[in-house]
């Protein structure tokens, strides 16, 4: 939607939007690879699942990526294709989804071993900053609000003493991946 200049649902193409922003889904998709050490049958899945070809974005995919969280009412139904609401479901699945998109990565880069220090995080920092991009190529989303919304979102629940049923090597590596994170993006001044 961010792409296409309007907020109405009429106008949104995938396949346009993929196909003028094909390197960068590359590069996203290769370091997502990397990172999380998927093979070529973990890589078919997104391409199975139909999600890099051309489907009409109609109101109610809006309504599921943002988590429903605008109050769907009967009221709100017949509105859902409004541009106003529109943009703010696109603003909280953008959010929502890339603080998902995240804890996925980092979830993929502790089971695979793929260690923080070692390259894990900065290859991360970049497929961030891509997903970032295509999803607000005016600079709305960065990775570090995006960091800053998982750490709350997900990381106390996963590092919880008694509450948690994560091993102890993932609460290891998922605390070696905030640092390594903040690290990367904040004392390097790559985000404000």
């Amino acid at each position: 939607m961010n792409a296409t200049g309007t907020w109405g649902l009429a106008g949104v193409s995938v396949g346009e939007f993929l196909a003028g922003r094909r390197g960068d889904f590359e590069r996203l998709v290769g370091g997502v690879r990397e990172v999380c050490r998927f093979d070529d049958a973990a890589m078919g899945v997104a391409e199975e699942l139909g999600w890099f070809r051309e489907y009409e974005v109609v109101a109610a995919h809006l309504v599921l990526w943002s988590g429903a969280l605008p109050p769907i009412t009967p009221e709100n139904l017949e509105r859902l294709d409004e541009p106003l609401l529109v943009r703010r479901m696109c603003r909280m699945a953008a959010d929502l989804q890339l603080t998902e998109f995240l804890q996925a990565v980092i979830s993929a880069a502790v089971v695979a071993g793929t260690e923080a220090g070692r390259g894990g995080a900065a290859r991360i920092v970049d497929v961030l900053a891509i997903a970032c991009d295509l999803a607000d190529a005016t600079g709305g989303v960065d990775p570090g609000q995006v960091f800053r919304m998982w750490r709350v979102a997900h990381l106390p629940r996963i590092l919880h003493p008694t509450g948690s049923d994560a091993p102890e090597y993932g609460k290891a590596g998922f605390r070696a991946y905030d640092a390594a994170l903040e690290e990367l993006l904040f004392r390097e001044g790559r985000a404000a």
